[in-house]
């Protein structure tokens, strides 16, 4: 097991490292009787006539008595039911698990979708945390079925529980031997697993951050487990040992370089707090790249809405004011572990927003890197801010791209609820991450940017405000950050379509699906969920094919 280490905020807590576990993902053969290990994992799905026994190794004889009994049992075949069942002759695991998988589709892939196998592995291997080891019998004959039954799994087998007092509970881990059953050879699904292992991974180093409470993650110590990430990356295991992944760089901003460098938004925002802000580079650039992409995100460590302070209540989950930035860590380092022949820089604009007698005033006027000037009339609309910042240094270098990820409005869960993101922005763009975030089971919708929002930002006194019309808020914070957006080298600044001018750029608000405040369901457990890790490296993959 690995370590991050962190920074504490006194050395009586103890309280130093985040533990990056990582569960033993393996193919085995379809011989039950040749499986030994703690649970053997059965699919059930829903039907009109009731609940549907899915195709899985038993003998004959012992798979009609699971089959016949199921409506006894109480199992429906709903998403995320799981049953229990003592071992039976025929096969050496001591418990038989029944997890439900929902409504076959009709498909040819056998009546079961890619998302629902991850879920269905994802549930079983979350609800069953404490055994030491699983085996997966869902349809597995293809490749792409494997490997959505192992992502699932990777993800699933998760927990945050460093800060608890007890040795005991500190120590104890999620399912860690995960094994799946499948007629495949070993040397078919190798690379599925691998991968599989890397996205698990980069989904639990950003629930890890997002769950680390704001006393231990702020700036500095965000840019310290950064660095040390980046110097972590590894080769896929499925090279063989003959491939290395390129070393993932990284540049840190303090106080005075941010200064020196005009960086005037992020160190605003963070200037009423005691732990001043950051920025960090980091990049992943192979030799002969196929594109250079470029991600932003917004790292507010913890949010107070600074003098335009939030009610109390509000604050509760303003830890996870960070989400954005801690995706696009875990995504550049991902794409290095993958090797992908597309060159990534990640920005992370790390700030905590603080009220003291030194924060930014609601009327202040701050310069923005690049030379634009914003009003600020609202302290708590800050994430644009740090944003602004890191879209003009990310424009500077040319990518063919710019993504930025954020928390950024309550108006996204308005429009889309919790679980759905919202991505704005060029439209070839969009829709190709929407393509991604579809082929990696995430939910993201589509939202325009109006035509009229731009103007909502206008200032009697500066380039404009941070602030724009209160209807819409989540299109509106797009157009403010499109300000900050650059132009392709070579375009006219004045031509009449300016879109066309543009760096292809999107603005993806993950405000509401970044944190689960409800019950775990599927892969996805309470608190810091992960999400859009897995469609950025889909899209990043789908460059490189």
């Amino acid at each position: 097991m690995t370590t991050l280490q962190i920074p504490s905020p006194s050395e009586s807590d103890g309280i130093d490292v985040i533990n990056d576990f990582q569960p033993s993902l393996s193919t085995v053969s379809t011989s039950v009787e040749k499986t030994a290990t703690d649970a053997l994992v059965l699919g059930v799905a829903k039907s009109p006539q009731g609940p549907i026994l899915l195709p899985n190794p038993l003998a004959d004889e012992a798979a009609k008595g699971v089959a016949d009994s199921l409506k006894a049992l109480g199992a429906t075949g709903a998403p995320d039911q799981l049953l229990r069942l003592p071992g039976m002759d025929g096969f050496s695991s001591e418990t038989l698990v029944l997890i439900g998988v929902g409504s076959l589709t009709g498909e040819a892939s056998g009546g079961i979708t890619l998302e629902a196998l991850r879920r269905a592995a994802g549930s079983a291997v979350r609800q069953l945390g404490s055994v030491e080891s699983v085996a997966i019998a869902l349809p597995a004959s293809t490749v792409e079925q494997v490997g959505a039954i192992a992502e699932g799994a990777a993800i699933g087998a998760y927990s945050f529980n460093h800060f608890r007092s007890s040795e005991e509970a500190r120590t104890s881990t999620p399912v860690r031997d995960i094994q799946i059953l499948t007629e495949l050879k070993d040397k078919q699904t190798r690379a599925a697993l691998d991968r599989a292992a890397v996205v698990g991974s980069a989904v639990r180093a950003t629930r890890d951050l997002v769950n680390t409470p704001p006393s231990h993650l702020f700036p500095e110590s965000f840019a310290d487990i950064v660095t040390e990430l980046a110097d972590r990356t590894k080769a896929p295991a499925h090279a063989g040992g003959s491939a290395r992944a390129a070393k993932v760089k990284t540049k840190v901003w303090g106080e005075k370089e941010l200064a020196r460098d005009g960086f005037g938004g992020i160190l605003g925002v963070g200037s009423g707090s005691s732990r001043k802000p950051r920025l960090v580079r980091m990049e992943h650039s192979p030799a002969k790249p196929v594109a250079h992409i470029a991600l932003v995100g917004k790292g507010i460590t913890f949010d107070s809405g600074g003098l335009s302070l939030k009610p109390a209540a509000a604050m509760t989950t303003m830890k996870l004011d960070m989400g954005g930035a801690a995706t696009v860590a875990a995504v550049v380092r991902a794409v290095a572990d993958l090797n992908l022949p597309v060159k990534v820089t990640g920005w992370l604009c790390l700030a905590e927003n603080m009220p003291s007698d030194t924060a930014q005033r609601p009327e202040d006027v701050i310069t923005i890197h690049g030379g634009k000037t914003v009003e600020v009339l609202n302290t708590d609309a800050e994430g644009r801010l740090v944003l602004a910042d890191g879209l003009v240094a990310a424009s500077a270098e040319q990518p063919d791209a710019i993504i930025d990820v954020a928390t950024l409005t309550g108006a996204q869960m308005i429009a889309l609820g919790v679980r759905t993101s919202g991505v704005m922005g060029n439209e070839d763009l969009r829709e190709a991450l929407v393509m991604a975030a579809e082929d990696a089971g995430e939910s993201l919708w589509p939202m325009p940017i109006p035509e009229e929002a731009r103007s909502g930002f206008d200032s009697e006194v500066a380039d404009l405000t941070n602030l724009g019309d209160r209807f819409g808020g989540m299109m509106n914070a797009a157009a403010f950050l499109r300000e900050f957006v650059g132009n392709r080298a070579g375009a006219s600044a004045e031509a009449l379509d300016p879109e066309s001018s543009r760096i292809p750029w999107a603005h993806v608000d993950i405000a509401g699906p970044a944190f689960n405040e409800k019950g775990a369901y599927g892969y996805t457990h309470k608190s810091g969920t992960g999400v859009m890790v897995r469609t950025l490296i889909s899209y990043l993959e789908g460059l490189s094919r």
